[in-house]
């Protein structure tokens, strides 16, 4: 590597380090690349800035935003809290393990850990405290669990990956329910274990299977939103851009017509909040592709696959070293910034270790959603900590055991790669 190398990445560094916002520091350092490092004119820099955001892939985020506020702001988050309710609040730790399958549910349509852990910490984190749940375990589950929001398709991270890399949207959302669904069960298993022998917990009683049929009927029309957007992305109906369409017109049908839980006043102002949530992903978007492009420029990602290629030769120790090095990116960095900047340079070295680029995809993806819960940076860390009036230090320590259990199925969809890729390959998508 070169020494114009690492004055760019104490450019980029030391910018961060400053209440500089994230897209700022990404465009200035990129600004300040092409004024000292090339003769070519900053308005190609302008150019690029511009095409970033005129992408077709954008749009399906946008969409997913959009149904996830309208699902947050209707009675759809109420409903599957109820379906997931009903299927295991009585079992010993069951309003737990209620609370991970109602953030597998809701991860399964919005495709966001933050707007996971806002729709469903305010409603599950009081009830878990009033039954008598251990507020450690109860803020530990509520931290991580939203994590299956982009683990689970569809997944905003992933969505960016695939317009970096190029690899099968489809193939790549498929890769996330191996495990997402193990990660829910494990954490089932984990309550059950916990709760089992502890009779201190209120358990509710085993519904009738009156009153199941009737939680199931009420919740119908939310549990057909997920079934609306993979059935028909994988069944070819509709590509995922138009998916994600129509689960909001979906979404906006039932809770205006059916639920009758919105107001038509509340459309634009759901409709607009959407917008700018949009507009600030977009503008990291637009930073990380200026960025990008003086990388490209520089040849510093070739360079840096030169440098690792001679340090390491194992694609098992290469796997290792990426898994911790996302880890820690993932406590400074969102998942959205870390894809933008950093698949970039990742990407060119796959090939080397004959790693493919759907596996990398998820474990960059998992890698950075556990960074959602891990300190100082971790966004649901706050969030949960807000909610239940304790400080980041306590929610820290309360999220370790389930922090465990997802690394554990992180490094099991690292070294087992046909575990990972059996479902795309299943599909015709690998």
């Amino acid at each position: 590597m070169q020494s114009s190398d690492f004055i760019i990445l104490l450019i980029l560094l030391g910018c961060m380090a400053t209440y500089i916002p994230v897209f700022l520091c990404l465009f200035l350092t990129a600004l300040l690349g092409f004024l000292i490092f090339t003769d070519l004119p900053v308005l190609l820099l302008f150019q690029t800035l511009f095409r970033s955001m005129d992408n077709f892939a954008l749009v399906v985020v946008l969409f997913f935003i959009l149904c996830g506020n309208i699902m947050t702001a209707g009675s759809i988050v109420q409903k599957l809290i109820k379906v997931a309710n009903a299927m295991v609040s009585w079992l010993p730790g069951g309003l737990g393990m209620a609370g991970v399958l109602a953030c597998g549910l809701f991860g399964a349509i919005s495709g966001s850990t933050v707007a996971t852990v806002v729709a469903l910490g305010g409603f599950m984190i009081p009830a878990l405290l009033e039954n008598g749940y251990p507020e450690k375990y109860t803020l530990g589950l509520m931290t991580t669990s939203p994590n299956l929001g982009v683990i689970i398709p569809p997944s905003i991270g992933m969505i960016l990956y695939s317009m970096i890399s190029n690899v099968s949207l489809e193939g790549l959302f498929l890769t996330g329910f191996v495990p997402g669904m193990l990660i829910m069960l494990l954490v089932c298993l984990y309550s059950y274990t916990y709760f089992r022998k502890k009779e201190s917990i209120v358990r509710k009683p085993i519904p009738s299977v009156k009153a199941t049929v009737a939680v199931l009927k009420e919740g119908f029309w939310s549990l057909m939103l997920p079934v609306i957007i993979f059935g028909g992305i994988f069944s070819g109906a509709f590509t995922a851009n138009e998916a994600a369409v129509v689960a909001c017109v979906y979404a906006f049908i039932v809770e205006l017509f059916i639920h009758k839980s919105m107001k038509f006043s509340q459309v634009k102002e759901i409709t607009v909040s959407s917008a700018v949530t949009s507009a600030t992903l977009l503008i990291i978007v637009a930073g990380a592709t200026c960025f990008g492009r003086l990388l490209t420029l520089e040849d510093i990602p070739g360079r840096i696959t030169a440098s690792v290629l001679s340090a390491i030769s194992s694609p098992v120790m290469f796997l290792l070293a990426m898994n911790i090095l996302l880890l820690i990116v993932g406590m400074f960095m969102d998942i959205i910034s870390a894809t933008m900047i950093l698949g970039p340079v990742f990407l060119p070295m796959l090939d080397a270790f004959n790693i493919n680029l759907m596996h990398f995809g998820l474990i960059m993806t998992v890698n950075l959603a556990i960074g959602y819960c891990t300190p100082p940076m971790g966004v649901s860390l706050y969030i949960t900590g807000a909610i239940a009036n304790r400080d980041l230090i306590y929610v820290s320590k309360a999220v370790m055991p389930f922090i465990a259990i997802q690394i554990t199925v992180l490094l099991l969809m690292t070294f087992m790669p046909d575990f990972a890729l059996w479902l795309p390959r299943l599909m015709r998508f690998g």
